[in-house]
């Protein structure tokens, strides 16, 4: 068995019952997604390698692909990456866990091998 990390790439959609809060209320999901953010990046075994945000160019709700914003890590075992994911049930939004407004899933995979330089 290989010591090296899994690559993960952690695909974050937002649900239907944030856009159904009434306009001006998404604060406090925002704050409870940023928490959630930085309990991930403190999670040990994950090593945060970058992300990307889609907001601007996908409007409403994201089922699936394309997903509204993506984290990309390196994470030691796959325990550590179902609890990254555990963090949408554990982060509250008021009465409501995280998940209520968002979802997650996780790719996993290896990285690609760095390619020959071009003679």
């Amino acid at each position: 068995m290989s010591d090296s990390p899994l690559r993960v790439l952690f695909c974050i959609g937002v649900n239907q019952n944030f856009f159904d809060l009434p306009t001006g209320q998404g604060k406090p999901v925002w704050d409870g997604f940023m928490s959630m953010l930085a309990q991930l990046h403190e999670l040990p075994g994950v090593s945060v390698l970058g992300t990307i945000d889609d907001d601007r160019h996908l409007v409403g709700p994201s089922d699936s692909w394309p997903w509204t914003c993506y984290v990309l890590a390196d994470v030691v075992d796959q325990s550590t990456v179902a609890a990254a994911c555990n963090l949408f049930r554990t982060v509250q939004v008021g009465d409501h866990g995280l998940w209520r407004y968002m979802k997650i899933e996780a790719r996993i995979g290896r990285p690609l091998p760095d390619p020959e330089p071009a003679r």
